[in-house]
């Protein structure tokens, strides 16, 4: 064989790089065993509280279970942002490890279609033509069988249906007159719905991914289904489907709210903290502790996160200011962000915050709400800015809601090197009401709020009258799309509905990975004794080549992100069952080299040779039934065809290039190989059977 070098070195980098990978994982699982152990000593010790004798006997499994799940996102959480492993942080470390899917993890799948029929009849001001209708009613109908998206299925249908109608006549609405002028072509209205559909989409699926961020879920995922409208949601380890479905398919509210200058806020804030470092400190902690089990009704609390801080002096501290001790009230004037605290702390500073004792002091119009992201400007990750919202009407709404925006874009700047920014239009009410806040705030923010959480708290400059407006801050390109789809939410009447879901217990789950794992090692063991005893020194080869083949196989799973399932598991299983099929056939070659007088040598040059084509023509045909499988199939399909791919791909080359480098060195040491016993020699010679 030639370049033996080159491929040794490159088998053995191959081999490093996936355990390199593999690593990931197992650091990741030790993190995970630490937090299982701490969490279940915490909650030996609350069970030894009179907050946990308070609690209904029936009540009990539900508040531990709760407490331990609770404690153990609170410390992975807490060591997210900390390098633990070759400069890398938990984190980083977390998100490299073999991602498993719900059927072995246990959890909530769902499925969800947004309802662009709703888009079509806001975009034509809810039209009421037959025509209109009836070609909306043949698009729905069509959609179920079709896969094409609903805005060509309505397209098509119109031209059956319309007479010669254009569509500018039904979507040249007051709203649209700026985009759809009277002369428009039917195919640019359809490019224009397309573009407004696309917007809905990605505004739901923003919503959908800042909500589930807010959930408290470890690892969790979300993805568009192509062009379909449809948002894939899996939510491992969720055991309250009820709760997550009233959380998906919640309406969105936007909003606009003035706010206050963080500097009239801050003497209120004084005085909290000294209120609460008169009341008995152990009773507040015992009591918020035992509300955080609860507090996941509070969207905004869910990403837990604290130190487990043995040091006297901070703990002192901290009993000394409970409210400042996990809050950095911000200093700076102009600024409607108040403080700062740790992703972790947000539940217990809510707690505070709403006790009767302390929310007495703020003013009645005082409502805090947390930014969305975590704060640019604090150093360390999941430090979020708390904002003062400023409810001033009589009814304690916000003065503007999201009906009023008729459009939002992303523009540039060329004068500030093309810098984005946000354009905003408002409708005549709208922009009425805008230009008195704006009037009445000049040199104040108003904070654009969406599900009780800021997405951003502009500065007033002056008054804007007309409805159109600028926002500017700084923005990269992905913050001022996000912000324009968040404005375009109000305007955009196309709900996310559930239209499929699955729940797997985490019981299951475990059930379904030891059931995987033995089948996988009782195979995985079946076929190296199984080499080894028909052949012998080759079939010693062969198990290496297959050890290796494991190894490149788990570790490229782990590198480029794929997500091991149950059925993945049978792959894995079949794949190692035609990992050494390539090996077979050598090893038969090389036998029948050997038979006719060939030296050893001479034997497998030649053996491997004749072995190449079969090989080759064997797992191209199963490669191709595994990309079919793979871009046509979905869901425990494509998990299947996911692990085979890969597993063809890794045991061709390990049974090639493995096995024939362990002959060559053997051979140039004057080694010898065995490629039978007394028992595989004669195996199925002289062999008849009557109908072949």
């Amino acid at each position: 064989m030639q370049s033996k070098g080159a491929i040794r070195l490159v088998a053995i980098l191959l081999l490093i790089a996936c355990f390199w990978q593999l690593s990931f994982t197992a650091v990741t699982a030790i993190q995970n065993k630490k937090a299982e152990d701490r969490a279940e000593k915490i909650a030996e010790q609350i069970q030894q509280t009179a907050t946990f004798a308070n609690v209904p006997e029936a009540d009990r499994a539900f508040f531990l279970d709760s407490l331990k799940k609770n404690e153990t996102r609170r410390y992975t959480d807490s060591i997210s942002s900390e390098k633990i492993y070759f400069g890398q942080t938990f984190k980083d470390v977390q998100s490299k490890e073999i991602n498993l899917g719900l059927d072995l993890k246990g959890g909530m799948n769902v499925m969800l279609q947004v309802q662009l029929e709703d888009l079509v009849k806001a975009l034509a001001g809810n039209n009421q033509t037959p025509e209109f209708k009836q070609a909306l009613a043949l698009a729905k109908e069509r959609s179920v069988n079709s896969q094409s998206d609903l805005i060509t299925l309505f397209a098509d249908a119109w031209k059956e249906v319309s007479g010669g109608q254009r569509l500018a006549q039904v979507f040249g609405t007051y709203e649209m007159r700026d985009r759809i002028k009277p002369e428009s072509t039917d195919d640019q209205v359809i490019s224009i719905i397309k573009e407004e559909a696309e917007s809905a989409v990605a505004n739901s699926f923003n919503v959908l991914r800042n909500r589930i961020d807010r959930f408290g879920v470890t690892q969790p995922s979300i993805q568009k289904i192509g062009n379909t409208g449809r948002i894939l949601v899996e939510l491992p380890g969720v055991k309250e489907p009820e709760r997550v479905r009233k959380l998906l398919q919640g309406t969105a509210s936007l909003e606009f709210w003035t706010t206050y200058d963080c500097s009239e806020i801050l003497p209120f804030l004084i005085e909290a903290n000294s209120v609460l470092a008169e009341l008995n400190a152990a009773d507040i902690e015992e009591e918020a502790a035992a509300e955080e089990v609860s507090a996941e009704e509070d969207l905004v609390a869910q990403e837990i996160k604290a130190q487990d801080d043995s040091d006297e002096n901070l703990d002192a501290y901290k009993k000394a200011n409970p409210l400042f001790g996990i809050f950095s009230p911000n200093q700076n004037r102009g600024t409607a962000c108040i403080g700062y605290a740790a992703a972790a702390d947000t539940a217990l500073i809510n707690k505070y915050l709403r006790m009767d004792q302390v929310a007495s002091l703020f003013p009645a119009e005082f409502r805090p709400m947390w930014s969305v992201k975590p704060s640019p400007y604090v150093a360390g990750d999941n430090i979020y800015e708390l904002v003062a919202i400023k409810a001033s009407s009589r009814d304690g709404k916000a003065p503007l809601d999201g009906g009023c925006v008729t459009d939002a874009r992303v523009e540039y700047d060329n004068r500030k090197g093309g810098e984005p920014s946000v354009s905003m239009s408002m409708n005549a009410e709208g922009a009425n009401i805008w230009a008195r806040l704006t009037k009445e705030n000049i040199g104040k923010q108003i904070a654009i709020v969406l599900d009780g959480t800021v997405y951003s708290y502009p500065n007033v400059l002056s008054e804007i009258t007309g409805g159109s407006s600028s926002i500017t801050g700084n923005f990269d390109i992905e913050e001022a799309t996000d912000l324009t789809n968040v404005l375009k939410s109000g305007k955009l009447p196309a709900p996310a509905t559930i239209v499929q879901e699955q729940v797997v217990g985490p019981s299951l789950g475990a059930e379904s990975i030891r059931a995987g794992l033995i089948s996988f090692i009782i195979a995985f063991v079946c076929v190296l004794i199984y080499m080894v005893l028909f052949y012998m020194g080759a079939g010693v080869a062969a198990d290496i080549a297959l050890l290796s083949n494991v190894v490149l196989l788990f570790g490229t799973l782990a590198a480029f992100g794929a997500v091991l399932t149950l059925p993945g598991i049978a792959g894995l299983v079949l794949t190692l069952g035609m990992a050494v099929d390539a090996n077979v056939i050598i090893y038969e070659r090389i036998k029948e080299e050997l038979k006719a007088g060939k030296g050893l040598s001479k034997a497998i040059h030649d053996g491997y040779n004749n072995a190449y084509s079969a090989i080759i023509d064997g797992q191209v045909t199963t490669l191709l039934t595994g990309l079919v499988l793979f871009f046509f199939g979905s869901g425990p399909i494509k998990g299947f065809a996911t692990t085979l791919i890969i597993g063809i791909v890794t045991s061709v080359l390990t049974s090639i290039f493995i096995t024939r480098l362990i002959f060559d060195d053997r051979i140039n040491r004057g080694k010898g190989i065995t490629f039978e016993n007394k028992f595989s020699r004669n195996f199925l010679k002289n062999t008849h059977i009557d109908f072949l």
